[in-house]
């Protein structure tokens, strides 16, 4: 059974979520040297950009406020370059895009599950 895109969509929210929430608390410090801290997020990244790639071309291209090239780009790098991940680039990520992001998605979702 496929997924629908409103799943896919609070597939990624939940993963934004869990980071906005969880990486509040947490200092560069502790993301680097904490490996559980450091693999749950770096898993949430990988998922938000796996479901990403589930959304149609079509919503990507209506909603193209959210950095979707971004986050597909990074679960890319994470899955197949993880021996090259370079984590002050993920921080800056975790700071400054997923807050962002996570606003884009919970409007998104609200938009489509009203169409």
């Amino acid at each position: 059974m496929s997924l629908s895109l409103i799943e896919f969509l609070e597939h990624i929210q939940k993963e934004l979520t869990f980071l906005v929430t969880h990486s509040a608390t947490v200092t560069f410090q502790q993301f680097i040297e904490d490996d559980l801290i450091n693999r749950a997020y770096l898993r949430s990244l990988e998922i938000v950009g796996e479901a990403s790639k589930k959304v149609p071309d079509e919503i990507r291209y209506k909603y193209r406020e959210v950095n979707w090239r971004g986050m597909m780009g990074l679960r890319d790098v994470l899955i197949h370059e993880y021996f090259q991940v370079d984590y002050e680039v993920v921080w800056e990520v975790l700071q400054n895009d997923v807050p962002l992001a996570k606003e884009w998605i919970d409007l998104i979702i609200i938009e489509e599950k009203n169409n």
